[in-house]
């Protein structure tokens, strides 16, 4: 490892210098909780994956702990800033901006393990000398005879410029290299695992000779993840904000197996057993859709007095089950009251139907802006594509594409530099010489 960095440097591939840093961890028995605000766990745990039984992985929680740093702990900061390294210039990487740092006053403990008395001060994350952050700590209310178990600290650390990959986390132009995690720029746990799937999941397929799997920006945060960090000039950390996806109402955590399971079916990662469970669990969702979209109440005393006793407005004429299911004081299990109808279904199934209808004018509307996405993600451009060749693009415009190398038009829309008019100029020039290209 300690040569890695020369050795990548010497197959041309540009990196970068970045800094994290991590709080201080507290032994629990030196901690006054009395002086801090609860914060309780999930009642119910939901598992990560679509694969997990819930019952199977119910726990009793721990709580974690809300403070607040006051004048005093910013006091000792500002008195001590030319011993931090960071302040110092000794530490010279960009950080990143999303990580908490002092200035934001709240302090969550959270405990490290169910087995361990090491609590972590998230919010506080410092590079000062050993002294100063125990000063810092103990004026914190709970705090002020607290023991570290391990002291905060800051480094620095290499990584690459995004630019350089595919989006299957290939280095364009190192064959069969792939990359992921922290190294690719980005920061965050989940960040890092995302990317650790993909680049294994590609680094396996390339090996056996099968398509890659890819997620585009339309089906899931790993492909907004992705996207952003190969087509984007990251000059800081990045990290994945649901303020950063254009499609987020249908990227949503109950939908994740019914956007993303074929993929893992054809990669090889999902079995037939949990596929076929798929297909029955779309089926299902479809025909209970339908099935209130086509059953009907009239507008008499029962239901009139049922609208009545849940604070709904009466009907003036019949309605179908799904009408009165998109009113929002109205759900899928109060309607049972005169759904004579209905079958059991599973909740997952129930979910997504309740969902499906009460939200479907939003979720039509981002589905079309989805399919005008992919007719632009469609257009593709030849990696080896001449930029010079194009003689209406503006300099900036073709150096960002000789750069990042796009692999289609809506990619190309999406790097830095690249304005509307020169993406106008790219569609006349592959609409006119398209055929002809390589």
């Amino acid at each position: 490892a300690a040569h890695l960095t020369d050795s990548l440097r010497e197959m041309g591939i540009e990196l970068r210098r970045f800094k994290t840093g991590t709080p201080a961890r507290m032994d629990r028995r030196s901690i006054d909780f009395s002086k801090m605000e609860e914060q309780v766990g999930d009642e119910r745990i939901t598992p990560f994956s679509f694969s997990t039984d819930p019952d199977s992985i119910q726990k009793e929680q721990v709580s974690c702990w809300l403070t607040y740093t006051n004048e005093r702990t910013h006091e000792i900061i500002r008195g001590n800033l030319d011993r931090s390294p960071i302040y110092a210039g000794i530490i010279e990487g960009t950080g990143p901006r999303y990580c908490p740092s002092i200035e934001r006053h709240q302090v969550f403990i959270e405990p490290e393990g169910l087995h361990t008395s090491e609590m972590y001060v998230g919010g506080m994350s410092s590079s000062l000398p050993e002294d100063v952050q125990l000063a810092m700590y103990r004026t914190v209310p709970g705090l002020e005879h607290c023991r570290i178990v391990r002291n905060a600290y800051a480094i620095e650390y290499d990584c690459i410029h995004a630019g350089q990959l595919d989006a299957t986390l290939e280095f364009r132009n190192v064959k069969g290299l792939f990359s992921a995690g922290q190294f690719n720029g980005s920061s965050g746990y989940e960040e890092a695992a995302c990317q650790g799937l993909v680049a294994g999941v590609n680094a396996a397929m390339s090996i056996l000779g099968k398509p890659p799997l890819t997620i585009d920006r339309s089906e899931g945060y790993i492909g907004v993840l992705i996207d952003d960090l190969v087509t984007k000039d990251n000059r800081e950390p990045y990290r994945m904000m649901t303020s950063r996806a254009e499609y987020r109402l249908l990227l949503r955590q109950d939908n994740a197996d019914l956007r993303l399971r074929k993929k893992g079916y054809e990669a090889g990662l999902i079995s037939e057993e949990e596929y076929q469970a798929l297909l029955e669990k779309e089926r299902l969702i479809d025909r209970e859709v339908e099935r209130l979209k086509g059953t009907s109440v009239g507008a008499n005393r029962e239901i009139q007095n049922f609208l009545e006793a849940h604070g709904s407005s009466p009907l003036k004429t019949a309605a179908s089950l799904a009408e009165l299911l998109c009113r929002p004081e109205l759900s899928y299990e109060v309607l049972g009251e005169i759904d004579r109808w209905r079958e059991a279904l599973p909740a997952a199934v129930l979910e997504q139907v309740e969902i499906e209808i009460k939200y479907e004018g939003y979720i039509l509307r981002q589905k079309r802006q989805v399919e005008q996405f992919r007719k632009m993600e469609k257009k593709l451009i030849p990696q080896d594509m001449d930029y010079d060749q194009v003689s209406s693009l503006r300099l900036e415009a073709r150096q960002h594409l000789k750069l990042f190398r796009p692999s289609s038009i809506g990619q190309a829309s999406r790097i830095s530099g690249v304005s509307p008019a020169d993406i106008s100029v790219l569609l006349v020039y592959l609409e006119r010489y398209g055929k002809d290209l390589p």
